[in-house]
């Protein structure tokens, strides 16, 4: 027997390797040592630009959004998904992105498919500064139903030792600013899809009136990356915090940045709720709180600024053309775990 009848095909692995090192180098940087197909990738951090290096690392997965990118036949976006996903998390104690690695199994490789999944990591890299410096494809027959696939990535950034952002700086006073969603990101798509396909019995190029486009391609809108609109921001140093609002939505994720004593006070009628929440919150009649732990509700970042910068970082987003809301204040916390507060009806 030869490992093929087995349902691994080497030859077809060999031209998927050629198909991610074009996309792959185009990413490359200057700190990058050789190129793809070694046992490791090299990396050497310049050591004239940072004085006390701290590397920050995050690794994440797309979670069953990448149902939907299967059943539209459209990958690109949830490998781009993935990528922004992990720059936004290391984003968020300051740091600035490396390089990124990525892990894709199917059961049975399809070059078409894997080039589709590289070529939108590859241009997401190339926008936050990164390089995809490798990774594994692994084809696991029996495994994998055909034409499924799973897919991680993993990021290494760097930030001066004096310039993480933990969260401790922050205090009564400060001012919660929020940066707009496109859509469900990369969290909530469980919910999603049993609601859409199994209670609405919808199909993927269903059109929804009440959402204004293909259900299937509202719901592959892409996650956002949030490194270009803040690189400024944190540079100068005009946050105190910033929370990536993921999985467990508000109130499961801006409480991470807080220090014990306060608590976040949050008017969520403050900003507009995209349609698509609108729509999931009625085919669900779901509840206010349900939906803030499920969902984004249209918030992707969360700012957290001291009284004295509010004007710069207000400014600098504006000079950006970047969206923003001012939902709502940090305030002093009688005891506990810092945690969020909220006022106000969603806007539904």
């Amino acid at each position: 027997m030869k490992y093929a009848d087995a349902g691994v095909n080497i030859a077809v692995a060999d031209e998927v390797k050629q198909r991610i090192r074009h996309h792959a180098n185009r990413t490359f940087t200057s700190g990058v040592l050789g190129g793809i197909g070694g046992f490791g990738a090299l990396f050497a951090l310049d050591s004239k630009k940072w004085k006390e290096p701290v590397l920050v690392s995050s690794a994440d997965g797309v979670g069953t959004k990448l149902k939907i990118a299967m059943a539209m036949g459209v990958h690109s976006t949830v490998g781009g998904d993935l990528v922004n996903h992990c720059v936004n998390d290391i984003l968020v104690q300051g740091a600035t992105p490396l390089f990124f690695l990525d892990y894709l199994a199917m059961g049975k490789l399809d070059p078409a498919v894997i080039e589709q999944l590289v070529e939108g990591m590859s241009r997401s890299c190339r926008k936050a500064g990164c390089a995809l410096i490798g990774g594994e494809t692994a084809e696991m027959p029996g495994f994998y139903p055909p034409g499924e696939y799973d897919l991680a990535g993993f990021i290494v950034g760097v930030v001066e030792r004096k310039k993480i952002l933990t969260g401790k700086s922050v205090k009564p006073g400060d001012a919660l600013l929020a940066l707009p969603s496109s859509g469900l990101h990369t969290n909530g798509y469980s919910l999603a899809r049993k609601l859409v396909f199994e209670v609405a019995n919808l199909k993927p190029d269903t059109y929804v009136a009440e959402v204004g486009n293909k259900i299937g391609a509202e719901l592959l809108k892409p996650h956002l990356c949030y490194a270009p609109a803040l690189k400024n921001i944190i540079a100068r140093g005009w946050v105190s915090g910033l929370a990536h609002i993921t999985g467990g939505g508000i109130p499961g994720n801006l409480p991470r940045v807080l220090p014990a004593g306060v608590k976040a006070q949050i008017d969520i009628a403050s900003w507009p709720v995209p349609h698509i929440f609108k729509f999931l919150a009625g085919l669900g009649k779901i509840e206010t709180n349900e939906l803030l732990q499920s969902f984004n509700m249209g918030i992707g970042m969360i700012l957290v600024v001291p009284p004295a910068h509010v004007k710069s970082v207000e400014a600098d987003l504006k000079r950006r053309r970047e969206k923003f809301f001012r939902i709502g204040r940090i305030e002093r916390a009688d005891s506990g775990k810092p945690r969020v507060a909220h006022s106000g009806s969603l806007n539904l």
